[in-house]
């Protein structure tokens, strides 16, 4: 069999594997905060021998996928009104404790109070202050500011009387020290958290909108499906090569 064969499966694979991710980034075209996800490859020599011989093959190379990375330009800011909405303005992120206990990062800053009175994302992962997960008093009016400090106002209670409650857990990581986990949240490589950044500044009552280009990305799943579409070719002309090949054989 040709070793052709074997190039275009590579390729037609990391094809794939590309749409998909192009795939999911256009369906987070409009989810709040939502970073892109970048699909990146590379081309490996691959010689078929023990690499001692000079007649060895190395005019073949396979493709494999790099390490995957991720699109930190700003999304949209746009207001919204609501107090307890906020986006984050140039880098930075916002802490949530994530089900398992560890802190992880995100810039989707939808957030509400929930049942418990706890102040959590749209997921329901509850945003960590400096003390920790952040507790709102009951039937609180609740403001952030640009420092992610958090007061609140309790009914009856004179506007004079605001409270601070705490203030969110703004971090600046390295980006190249972060990685996209399979929650959707950013996470630590080491995974321990990272260092609070008071440089961190919020935009009051707005959302940061997802920074995927739906239109680029409708381009580059009609690239992929071309390029899926040359491997495949390249496959069924290996085959046919292989045919013609064993015919010869058997004349012989």
């Amino acid at each position: 069999m040709d070793r052709l064969i074997y190039t275009a499966m590579s390729g037609a694979a990391q094809a794939l594997e590309q749409q998909a991710v192009v795939a999911n980034n256009l369906a987070n075209a409009s989810t709040t905060g939502f970073r892109a996800q970048l699909a990146t490859f590379r081309a490996v020599p691959m010689a078929f021998g023990d690499g001692s011989s000079v007649n060895d093959d190395t005019t073949r190379t396979f493709v494999l996928s790099s390490t995957p990375g991720a699109d930190y330009s700003a999304g949209p800011i746009q207001q919204t009104g609501n107090p307890l909405d906020v986006a984050v303005q140039g880098p930075g992120w916002l802490a949530v404790q994530t089900a398992d206990g560890n802190e992880a990062y995100t810039r989707a800053g939808n957030l509400h109070v929930d049942q418990n009175g706890q102040l959590v994302t749209a997921t329901n992962l509850p945003v960590i202050g400096n003390g920790g997960p952040l507790s709102i008093p009951p039937g609180a009016e609740v403001t952030i500011g640009k420092d992610g400090t958090v007061t609140a106002l309790t009914p009856g209670d004179p506007p004079t009387s605001v409270a601070i409650v705490d203030q969110l857990k703004l971090v600046n990581p390295d980006p190249s020290t972060l990685k996209r986990g399979d929650d959707g949240l950013f996470h630590t490589a080491d995974g321990n958290p990272a260092d609070a950044d008071q440089n961190v500044v919020l935009a009051p009552a707005a959302l940061e909108g997802s920074n995927v280009n739906p239109v680029s990305a409708m381009v580059s799943m009609i690239t992929n499906a071309r390029q899926f579409q040359v491997q495949s070719k390249l496959l069924e002309s290996a085959d046919k090569n292989d045919q013609a090949a064993n015919q010869l054989l058997s004349f012989s």
